[in-house]
């Protein structure tokens, strides 16, 4: 059997029967999770083993752990600043920075190997241009060069913590005001006017990208359709002109900017049409269903290859991982990060 195009998500903290029929499908190719699959680490290792034994090969287990407000699993975790922080610690010091950028994303890649989580979809790469709520402080930094260079060593943390990095969300989602989970973004820049959203991209397939989430963002000057359904974007963009080689994975389809384009079989149709090799169908049981009844495909020789190289790599249990040097160390680093400025206090008038 091998991995099909869908991410689906499992009901609760433990595998249901109806979990398991699902996960067996072969269209399905993974599993998304999120806080209410989480109790405790014990807990968490055993549902995952459970999501890795339901088939062979094992489905690629995924979860959102950026840090601040996008972090899933918390409780037992090392609970991570929100991205911009290392901007913030890169206008400081530059070296300081990206040294900080590596060791939070090997820190973040580390504790979820150590539990059986394949990938999370980090790092963001969108730029904060002060106008999208949604992205805020889940954006590195405002400048493009900047966010370039943390992204790439934050994914070079999470690679030496045996995890692939998934930069999202493919071109940019930082320049609109609505947020893709409840409407339609439409950036109507042209595209020379976008250089600077994915000038990150460029340098981080230079340096091995294995992963790209494409974003549910309309950009009318480019395409009518947004980016994750567009074969402009994905295979004549990414793929054409900034080499890419790795998976693309849709944004979920679930959400309302997807339906723009027409009922769930439509959107997964176009997605695979435009290039993409993972789509995410969350918090739609009925909807996963749909497809799993009606979407036919045969398995692409070359997608399977990019989802392969995606699942995860190298892992130490929990115990060992704590009692890892790397790990105390990432964790005093980040102790002192997230400790508030000392209070200084002046004398006398002024």
């Amino acid at each position: 059997m091998t991995l099909g195009p869908l991410m689906i998500d499992v009901a609760g903290s433990e595998i249901t029967g109806e979990d398991r029929e699902l996960l067996r499908h072969p269209l399905v190719g993974g599993v998304i999770l999120f806080a209410r699959n989480y109790v405790d680490s014990a807990q968490l290792m055993a549902l995952t083993r459970a999501i890795h034994a339901a088939r062979t090969p094992s489905l690629i287990i995924a979860v959102d752990q950026e840090g601040g407000r996008v972090q899933r699993f918390k409780t037992g975790f090392s609970v991570l600043p929100a991205p911009r922080r290392l901007g913030h610690e890169f206008d400081i010091e530059s070296a300081a920075g990206l040294e900080l950028a590596r060791r939070l994303g090997w820190l973040m890649a580390a504790e979820l190997r150590a539990h059986g989580i394949d990938l999370s979809f980090a790092p963001c790469v969108d730029l904060d241009y002060g106008t999208s709520e949604v992205i805020g402080d889940r954006a590195l930094d405002a400048r493009s060069a900047v966010v370039a260079q943390l992204a790439v060593a934050y994914a070079h943390g999470m690679r030496d913590a045996g995890m692939a990095a998934t930069a999202k969300h493919f071109p940019g989602h930082g320049a609109v005001v609505a947020d893709s989970h409840l409407a339609l973004p439409v950036d109507r820049r042209e595209l020379v006017d976008l250089r600077d959203d994915i000038a990150p991209y460029r340098l981080l397939i230079a340096n091995g990208l294995a992963g790209v989430m494409a974003a549910h963002v309309v950009y009318p000057a480019v395409d009518s359709v947004p980016a994750s359904f567009s074969k402009t974007w994905i295979t004549q963009m990414l793929r054409g002109e900034l080499h890419f080689q790795g998976a693309v994975f849709t944004d979920d389809l679930s959400m309302s900017a997807a339906a723009s384009v027409g009922d769930v079989v439509t959107r997964a149709r176009l997605a695979l049409a435009a290039g993409c090799d993972m789509l995410l169908v969350c918090n739609d049981r009925a909807g996963v269903r749909v497809l799993l009844e009606k979407l036919a495909l045969e398995p692409a020789p070359a997608s399977q290859l990019r989802l392969v190289r995606m699942r995860g790599r190298d892992s130490m249990s929990v115990a060992e991982l704590h009692a890892a040097p790397a790990w105390q160390q990432a964790r005093e680093r980040l102790a002192h990060v997230m400790s508030p400025p000392a209070l200084q206090l002046q004398s006398g008038s002024g």
